[in-house]
């Protein structure tokens, strides 16, 4: 049988860069099991953190050791076979190795920007060649927060209360600044959380319980993206559920959240011991149903495609649930909640990336010149 070609594309500009080396490690290893052997090659490129592609043997070192690397900003790597031009000649981020030709399906195991937002899903459209994940639709209102909430708004999905603004009404002259957060402070109250509307991993976010904070944690979020998101606070607990699948997917048991700080932030998600994963979440079974109905609505909702994961609010006191965000290409390593949700639903590691590259296939074939 002749092997099916995967271009693993890892690394990335984002600040989630380490993550998504992380990610790719886990996929190469479960591509490697015994069952996806003999079906799939791996084909790695890595996206250094200046935008370039390498292909060859600096991806299979970034794959073996985990550690980013990045060659010299004027030179070209000293082995032909890492990139399709000449060793003399300056690179660009836009030159791509001459192996990306070779590959018969896509994996883009890339987080945040440049990576989940349909930059690189619109790159892959282009190419004509099946990719696993959203297209360019979906994978671009994920991670922009304010369509994304305009959109479940408009499904019907329950939200906290949020108020959504752009930098120029934060850097504004001083007589507007304090009138927006007068109008924060009368919304939405104490505590809020600020956020940048399009970075992952809760990058740039903040909990804030006064004035002084809330001013401060505006000015922070707006130096990281234009659009920026409030957040009413609310005492509840984080829930999160797994989908699988493009036209009829489906949902996994639900999976809880547990830390001992602020908020689930970048350090408490990605520091090992900082938080529990509680699989399934201890919870009514009315809840959990409730839960994985909201999960698939929200699928379909932003035209998500292969996987996602959604992640809610459980007002435990009055037995509300509140839908959070929608995240197109979650991490993907051994520990992370995605895959984990899906090994307690019975679907493991190797036949999850399997499912995904086959997902990859039947969307390509239903439209093969666009997605």
């Amino acid at each position: 049988m002749t092997k099916l070609r995967v271009g693993l594309l890892f690394g990335g500009r984002s600040g989630e860069h380490e993550v998504s080396i992380s990610s790719a490690r886990a996929i190469a290893n479960a591509l490697s099991a015994d069952q996806n052997t003999a079906k799939y090659e791996i084909l790695p490129f890595y996206i250094q953190k200046d935008g370039r592609w390498l292909a060859g043997d600096t991806p299979q070192q970034v794959l073996k050791s985990g550690t980013p690397q990045q060659l010299p900003d004027s030179t070209t790597p000293s082995t032909h076979s890492e990139l399709s031009v000449a060793k003399t000649q300056t690179l660009s981020p836009w030159q791509s190795p001459s192996q990306v030709a070779e590959v018969d399906v896509w994996f883009p195991i890339l987080h945040g920007p440049n990576g989940e937002d349909g930059t690189i899903q619109g790159l892959l459209t282009l190419m004509q060649v099946p990719f696993v994940g959203s297209g360019v639709l979906g994978s671009a209102v994920g991670m922009d927060k304010i369509v994304m909430k305009t959109i479940f708004a408009q499904t019907g999905l329950p939200q906290v209360k949020y108020k959504a603004l752009n930098r120029g009404q934060i850097w504004s002259n001083p007589c507007v600044f304090p009138k927006l957060c007068d109008e924060i402070e009368a919304t939405l109250g104490y505590p809020c959380f600020v956020k940048p509307a399009n970075l992952g991993s809760s990058v740039g976010i903040a909990k804030v319980r006064s004035r002084q904070e809330l001013e401060a944690a505006l000015d922070n979020a707006a130096s990281y993206d234009r659009k920026i998101i409030v957040e009413a606070g609310v005492v509840a607990r984080e829930l999160e559920c797994a989908v699988l699948g493009n036209d009829s997917p489906k949902a996994s048991v639900v999976g809880e959240i547990t830390y001992n700080a602020e908020f689930y932030d970048y350090e408490t998600k990605y520091t090992e011991g900082k938080a529990d994963l509680l699989i399934p979440a201890p919870v009514p079974e009315a809840v959990t149903r409730q839960i994985q109905q909201m999960a698939l609505q929200a699928f379909a909702a932003v035209d998500a495609a292969g996987l996602a994961r959604v992640d809610f609010f459980y007002v435990e006191a009055t037995g509300e649930v509140f839908i959070n965000e929608i995240n197109t290409f979650p991490g993907f390593t051994a520990t992370s909640m995605y895959p984990l949700l899906w090994a307690h639903s019975g679907v493991s590691f190797p036949e999850l990336v399997d499912k995904l590259i086959q997902l990859a296939l039947e969307r390509h074939s239903a439209f093969p010149t666009r997605e």
